[in-house]
């Protein structure tokens, strides 16, 4: 297993800690880029467990979830979903993005998120009892989810709650370095910009840059691109639909980095 490098930023694996320890789910909110699936992937390694992960859409289906039976060289067999195997298993299930599931695949979540810590495979009669060692996570962006697409109230509530954010931005900075090897000034230019969009992002309405995308451009200031120019492909047009980098990104940036050389 490779190492994680992740950041701590507040007390979130203290909290972590201790709803894994009490058998709770946990809810990860914060905004996109910001850590949580790295978070997770520590946490993993913290506690010694494995980590499957589950990418939420819109076509997801609870048989996506628990499984599905199929034929095999004309037999039909029953075939574990992601989630059957993570109970199974006893290991960390993460549902990225949850909010992206169609409500009715949810609910087959509702019984291992109460007192019953149990899965139930209808079609296969099984009543699957969650070892101690399973852990349901989820997460999502609450701040730029569609108004279409929420989570129900009864679904948050059986969730402990971490909040997340970006790192303090000398922290940022640090990540920047550590991951790329980029000099620290323009790490320092890099975070600048962000955090400048990110205060401006109401006004702008933009979703705001992540950590990762300044992980991207810092890397590729690291091997020559200007700081202008990592800038703009991979931190203001991605924020654009059209790719076109509005005039107050353009000025914003124009004030942060450094010019081309």
């Amino acid at each position: 297993m490779l190492n994680v490098n992740y950041q701590l930023n507040k007390n979130e694996e203290r909290q972590f800690r201790l709803a894994y320890i009490r058998n709770l789910p946990v809810m990860l909110t914060g905004p996109t880029g910001c850590g949580k699936t790295r978070f997770i992937e520590h946490m993993g390694q913290q506690l010694n467990r494995p980590v499957i992960t589950i990418s939420c859409h819109d076509d997801l289906t609870s048989s996506d979830l628990v499984g599905r039976f199929m034929v095999r060289g004309g037999d039909v067999i029953w075939n574990d979903g992601p989630l059957t195997r993570a109970v199974k298993q006893g290991a960390i299930c993460y549902l990225d993005e949850v909010v992206e599931a169609r409500h009715d695949s949810l609910a087959v979540l509702h019984s291992l998120t109460d007192h019953r810590r149990t899965l139930y495979l209808d079609r296969t009669g099984e009543e699957i009892r969650a070892p101690d060692t399973f852990m349901l996570v989820c997460s999502y962006n609450p701040a730029y989810r569609s108004s279409i697409k929420e989570l129900k109230p009864s679904f948050r509530q059986r969730f402990v709650t971490l909040s997340m954010d970006y790192l303090p931005p000398h922290r940022e900075v640090e990540v920047l370095v550590k991951e790329t090897q980029v000099n620290e000034e323009a790490a320092q230019r890099l975070v600048e910009l962000a955090v400048a969009i990110r205060n401006a992002d109401t006004a702008l309405h933009i979703e705001p840059p992540s950590t990762r995308v300044l992980v991207t451009a810092a890397s590729l200031v690291a091997e020559g691109a200007t700081e202008l120019e990592a800038a703009e492909i991979c931190i203001l047009a991605p924020l654009s639909t059209d790719g076109i980098i509005p005039p107050a990104l353009q000025e914003l940036a124009a004030a942060s980095l450094l010019p081309p050389q």
